[in-house]
C-alpha cells in the first residue's frame, strides 16, 4: 500500500527554509513511513513548493534516504510534481550527499540525484520487470559480471531505490531477489 502526502500542506508555506521546518516534516514523514508494509511508498507531492534551502533539503531529504536503509526497509520515498527549480535544487543537495532518490515524473519513474549511468540502467531493469529479479539474471541482461551487478544492487538497495527480498532459485536453494516500487 502507497501512501501520498502534500509537501505544501504539511510545510504550509510555498518557500520552506531550515533545518528546523524540515525536521517538524520528517518527523511526520517518519510517522508515516513507520506505518507503510513492506513494499510501500510514501510519495511525496512537491507541487505548489517554490522552493527550498540547502538545509531543508539535507535534513528532510538526506536523513529520510538514510533512514530508509536502516528503519525502514523494502519501502520506498518517491518525489512527485517538482518543479524545474526545486528539482534543481533537491539534485544538488542530493549530488553533495552522494546520494539518490526516485522522482515520479510524467508517471514514470526515474533517478535524481548523484545517478551514474549505471545505476540508471540498473533501475530501470528491476523497475520493468514484471517479476522480483535475481542478479544473476540482471547479469545476463547487462552482459556484466556477477560481481559488477551485486556492487550495483547493493548501492541501489542501500539509498532505498531497490528492494531485496528473499527467494526461492530453480534448485530450491535461497537467492535474493530485487524489485522496484509498485505505483
Amino acid at each position: 500500500m502507497n501512501k501520498r502526502i502534500e509537501l505544501l500542506k504539511l510545510g504550509g508555506s510555498k518557500q520552506l527554509w531550515t533545518r528546523e521546518k524540515a525536521r517538524e516534516i520528517r518527523n511526520e514523514l517518519d510517522k508515516t513511513l513507520s506505518s507503510l508494509e513492506q513494499g510501500g511508498a510514501l510519495v511525496l507531492d512537491i507541487k505548489g513548493v517554490e522552493v527550498f534551502d540547502y538545509s531543508f533539503a539535507n535534513e528532510l531529504f538526506g536523513k529520510t534516504i538514510i533512514s530508509l536503509a536502516n528503519e525502514y526497509k523494502n519501502r520506498f520515498f518517491i518525489v512527485e510534481n517538482l518543479s524545474d527549480y526545486t528539482r534543481e535544487n533537491l539534485d544538488k543537495a542530493l549530488e553533495s550527499l552522494n546520494m539518490i532518490m526516485i522522482e515520479r515524473k510524467n508517471g514514470k519513474l526515474e533517478l535524481i540525484g548523484k545517478v551514474h549511468p549505471a545505476d540508471s540502467q540498473t533501475f530501470n531493469l528491476i523497475k520493468e520487470s514484471s517479476k522480483p529479479i535475481t542478479a544473476i539474471e540482471l547479469k545476463d541482461k547487462l552482459n556484466i559480471n556477477l560481481t559488477a551487478v551485486n556492487e550495483r544492487l547493493t548501492k541501489l538497495t542501500e539509498q532505498g531505490v531497490v528492494m531485496r527480498d528473499t527467494g526461492v532459485s530453480g534448485a530450491g536453494r535461497q537467492q535474493y531477489i530485487y524489485s522496484g516500487p509498485k505505483l
